[in-house]
């Protein structure tokens, strides 16, 4: 076995190493990657009220007026 220069070993790292990103992002899918539009919607939802520690009472309230808003636009 033949020993390649430093260069040479960096360029054949970077090669696999991008090779296993490439494969690995194929592979990864989400079950919300097939799920309709409102699902996908209510969990960014719910994960923008819980990453900013909303109370629920006022998140409820506020989907309220929300609601209420869109009905009327809708009309």
């Amino acid at each position: 076995m033949s020993k390649s220069n430093p260069a040479e070993q960096k360029r054949q790292t970077e090669i696999v190493n991008d090779s296993d990103r490439a494969n690995d992002s194929d592979s990864v899918s989400s079950p919300l990657d097939n799920a309709p539009d409102e699902i996908k919607l209510a969990v960014d939802l719910i994960y923008l009220l819980e990453s900013h520690n909303i109370d629920p009472s006022v998140a409820l309230k506020a989907l309220e007026i929300v609601k209420t808003d869109l009905k009327k636009q809708s009309k």
